[in-house]
């Protein structure tokens, strides 16, 4: 594996990460329709056709290295994808409940604006580096014969001080109630960055909007605890460049997020996933427990705000 650009850092490049994600959902997309948890027709345009062409020549080596990959973070993949069925859930939820907004901090190689019908309708704004976002887009371009003219990509380098002039230049409004995803984001991010993202969101948005991230215990950044392969984890995004850097201690995601300043704040374990997602012909997949997703809204004048008296 050779050391690519990671989107949340200054290295140059797509990120590596954003096509193993888009892995994931191609290969939960390939499962029997009674089985997958959902379904992403574009996430095969995203990965490398060499790569493809082999797997298809290959069939055996393949499920051998998919096995492989399973024994050494064993439900990690599940969990992935248990997450993006999540987010499309809570997605395709909000979107009939009011948001005038999506952002889309890191997106990625995200395809939602494309494949969720509840977002025809609705602005969306994918932020990540250029280097991914000129990737995707030429992607997308090829797909769709032109870009959706309801999503705006928007070239920023996440953490910095420029983001909401970078939001702002594509048409952002802090007036309006948007839904904010940090998908496979906040885990690669410096504790500070985090802190001043999210400060950055609660300063910059709508009472009542609604941010979801994705977060991992803290034992995984410091190599303290090896359990359920989070060593190999670790080592797998050193490898390609695109480092863990920020956990939580166990149980306390949620806790954070308030200390933040969110309220109504909501935290979903990988039990979780099992009991929404993984039961039927899909209870005996294992799912990791290292991911949990937190969820909360920004207060309005009167809602208590732990990070300073009230906001």
């Amino acid at each position: 594996m050779t050391d690519t650009g990671n989107p949340r850092n200054t290295k140059s490049g797509p990120s590596r990460m954003a096509e193993g994600i888009a892995l994931q959902r191609f290969a939960e997309s390939s499962l029997p329709e009674d089985e997958r948890i959902f379904f992403d027709p574009y996430a095969i345009r995203f990965l490398d056709p060499v790569m493809l062409t082999w797997a298809k020549e290959h069939p055996a080596e393949a499920q051998a290295l998919a096995a492989e990959w399973e024994q050494k973070m064993p439900g990690w993949g599940n969990a992935i994808r248990a997450r993006v069925r999540y987010f499309d859930d809570l997605v395709n939820r909000e979107a009939g409940a009011g948001p005038e907004q999506l952002v889309i901090l890191g997106a990625g190689y995200d395809t939602r604006a494309y494949r969720l019908g509840g977002l025809k309708d609705l602005k969306v704004y994918e932020v990540d580096r250029p280097e991914t976002l000129a990737v995707k887009t030429g992607i997308i371009t090829k797909i769709f014969g032109s870009l959706p003219g309801h999503v705006a990509y928007v070239p920023a380098t996440l953490g910095s001080d420029c983001i909401h002039e970078d939001l702002s230049r594509a048409g952002y409004s802090e007036k309006k109630k948007t839904l904010f995803l940090l998908e496979g984001l906040v885990m690669y991010m410096s504790r500070d960055a985090v802190v001043d993202l999210l400060a950055f969101i609660r300063k910059h948005s709508r009472p009542g909007s609604r941010i979801i991230f994705d977060c991992v215990p803290d034992f995984m950044i410091s190599g303290a605890i090896d359990r359920e392969g989070s060593g190999n984890i670790r080592n797998y995004t050193q490898a390609v460049g695109e480092p863990l850097c920020f956990g939580l201690p166990e149980g306390e995601s949620g806790s954070f997020l308030e200390e933040q300043g969110y309220c109504d704040v909501t935290v979903i374990t990988g039990e979780d996933f099992k009991r929404l997602y993984l039961s039927g012909k899909n209870a005996g997949r294992p799912v990791s427990c290292l991911m949990s997703l937190v969820s909360g809204i920004v207060p309005g004048p009167a809602s208590p705000d732990r990070a300073g008296g009230w906001s």
